[in-house]
């Protein structure tokens, strides 16, 4: 009656052992170690990088624990933190020469210690959040009128087209601010431009003024158009933070938008407060110029005159100036996708472009009227300018496809299309708030919501030992093997565990032992009514399994809520309480039958059981043996 088959003993072994493999790495923990990521796209993070690292670092006589060479990441490992802060200065020293642009961001992290063999097996710990591992914190603020005005200087320059497409005569368009001003002599011709302004752009709002001989048409987003704006600057500066920070490998950033105009960037395990700025301040974009190749450019270059007005010099990647228009023709909104690859002909690694309908459509206009002249494509991060290169237009190109190419290698193409995909910040933003939470407080705060679990956990195992006695013994195993299968699929999930999680862990303690309490009453209720042993304990379980699936699914569907809807701390607790409710009814349910099964079912002339005392009402007769 009481007899599990093979294959669910196998089943709750494999279990057992994927769950103790998973959550073996959360008790290597971390350790100190230095982090290497490129600054610039023309640095690169490889073997050759490693190799010059730790020759400085073998000169200082430090060596680090383990070397781990990633995508664009170098990270070196060592036994204490008094290793780690003389290995970043020795790193930085090596890496970063003074006086030239940084070329590489040398920032403190923490790094699993998880033996070698268990990360090929693709074992990791868990993430811990900021409360737990340490950290920054940051909270910033993004400049809205910054990124109504970059609206504003975008809807001028189309404006500008459209008029010139149409015909339309007018006395010049400026722009104000936030409003775009279009300059008008006669009825006509503001007839014509208010026409255009309603059908083309119809988030603007007009209004018109006389200017002596002339009338201003003064062009105001709506309000629902600038909040749109608004909100739209808001979530591509998020998008963006997540791209930048993403790849330069910090583990489970959290990026969260926090009011109208703010921005909370929690950076877990980075303790360098100056680099977590400097990582946040990478962000590069596009713009596309045209040569100026007029006698003044032309001696401006070769330093024998001043740049022309309207015109700005920058360097190529060879370091070879170039004067370029002022004029923008195109920017990276305008962009949509960036790859690498190869060109066809003569097989150089390229980056290759794709374009939106408009920034298409442009490109095609301005590739026409410009056969014969070169046209430059510009990359700025942190505000300054490189060249990647300037060709020279052979023809219209259309179809919104564009190659970039220039003397690059393949992990330089690399690098810029990855830079480019990140995009760029839709409008300035400003630190407001910045805190740094030290590893020891993380320290402090998992020795304490460990206790909090070990020791409920232990209190609960006492109860049933004492009320249950075998049968409380069986429920401490299983709870322990809830605790330990959470643990092993948080892992596997790579969840970050915050200090609400580990409060939803001692919860879900609580809840699973509530179904073993009520497996066992149920048992003791069969037994009272003077049914046989193993009869009592197969009718315990299969009672039993209605009102605990009730009550977890229940009490599922609030967890799901709030996973759906919380944010925050309040998702950490959810992400802890669901798992926890799903584990819990595995190994209340299934695994403890199977323990009971393996030690009463076989015993063929069961007398009794071990499930504490069975109070009977008075006279009543002992249960039989149910053979």
């Amino acid at each position: 009656m009481n007899r599990y088959p093979v294959w669910k003993y196998a089943l709750i072994g494999l279990a057992l052992l994927l769950g103790a493999l998973y959550a073996l790495p959360n008790l290597f923990g971390e350790s100190p170690a230095v982090q290497i990521s490129p600054a610039k796209p023309t640095s690169h993070v490889d073997a050759a990088l490693q190799a010059r690292a730790e020759e400085a670092l073998a000169a200082a006589q430090l060596k680090p624990v383990a070397v781990g060479l990633e995508p664009n990441t170098l990270k070196l490992r060592f036994a204490n933190t008094d290793e780690q802060l003389k290995a970043k200065d020795v790193v930085q020293r090596a890496l970063n020469p003074q006086g030239l642009e940084p070329p590489y961001v040398v920032a403190l992290n923490l790094v699993s210690s998880s033996p070698a063999w268990l990360s090929q097996l693709n074992a990791a710990p868990m993430y811990l959040g900021l409360d737990l591992r340490g950290g920054v914190h940051f909270m910033l603020q993004v400049d809205m009128p910054a990124a109504l005005t970059q609206r504003a200087e975008g809807l001028a320059s189309d404006l500008r087209t459209q008029l010139r497409d149409q015909n339309i005569r007018h006395g010049g368009v400026t722009r104000r601010g936030e409003a775009i001003e279009i300059r008008v002599r006669d009825a006509a011709q503001q007839e014509a431009v208010s026409r255009l302004v309603s059908d083309r752009f119809p988030d603007l709002l007009t209004a018109a003024q006389a200017a002596g001989t002339e009338t201003v048409l003064s062009l105001q987003l709506k309000p629902d158009a600038a909040r749109r704006v608004q909100e739209q600057a808001l979530k591509q500066n998020i998008t963006t933070l997540h791209n930048r920070i993403n790849e330069l490998g910090v583990a489970e950033p959290v990026i969260q938008q926090q009011g109208l105009d703010r921005i909370v960037v929690q950076l877990p395990g980075v303790q360098d407060t100056a680099k977590a700025k400097d990582i946040l301040g990478r962000t590069a974009t596009l713009e596309v110029r045209m040569v100026d190749e007029n006698a003044d450019a032309r001696a401006a270059e070769v330093g024998s005159g001043p740049v022309p007005f309207g015109s700005e010099k920058f360097n190529d990647r060879s370091g070879q100036p170039l004067v370029l228009k002022k004029q923008v023709i195109l920017t990276g909104e305008n962009l949509t996708d960036a790859q690498p690859g190869f060109d066809n002909q003569t097989q150089e690694p390229v980056v290759n472009l794709t374009l939106d309908g408009k920034g298409a459509r442009i490109f095609r206009d301005v590739t026409r009227d410009n056969v014969g002249k070169r046209m430059a494509i510009v990359l700025f991060e942190k505000g300054r300018g490189e060249v990647v290169t300037a060709p020279v237009i052979r023809s219209e190109i259309g179809g919104g496809r564009v190659q970039i190419s220039g003397r690059m290698t393949s992990v330089e193409a690399n690098d810029v299309a990855l830079l480019l995909r990140a995009g760029s910040l839709a409008a300035p933003m400003e630190i407001i708030e910045e805190r740094t939470i030290g590893p020891s407080l993380g320290a402090e705060n998992i020795a304490k919501g460990f206790n909090s679990v070990t020791w409920g956990f232990v209190a609960v195992a006492v109860f049933m030992c004492i009320y249950y006695m075998l049968f409380g013994v069986i429920s401490s195993v299983a709870l322990g093997v809830n605790l330990l299968l959470l643990v092993a699929i948080l892992s596997m999930l790579q969840a970050t565990l915050t200090l609400p999680g580990m409060a939803a862990m001692a919860l879900v303690l609580g809840m699973a032992i509530d179904a073993n309490v009520l497996i066992n009453e149920r048992v003791r209720e069969e037994l009272r009514n003077g049914v046989a042993p193993q009869a009592a304990i197969h009718a315990g379980y299969d009672r039993a399994w209605a009102t605990i699936l009730d009550s977890n699914v229940t009490t599922l569907i609030a967890g799901l809520a709030l996973l759906a809807f919380g944010s925050g701390p309040v998702r950490g607790f959810a992400v802890v309480h669901c798992i926890g409710i799903v584990t819990s009814m595995f190994s209340a349910v299934f695994f403890s039958r199977g323990l009971v099964n393996l030690w009463y079912g076989r015993q063929k002339k069961l007398k009794s059981v071990s499930i504490g005392t069975v109070w009977r009402p008075a006279g009543s007769a002992p249960a039989q043996d149910d053979n």
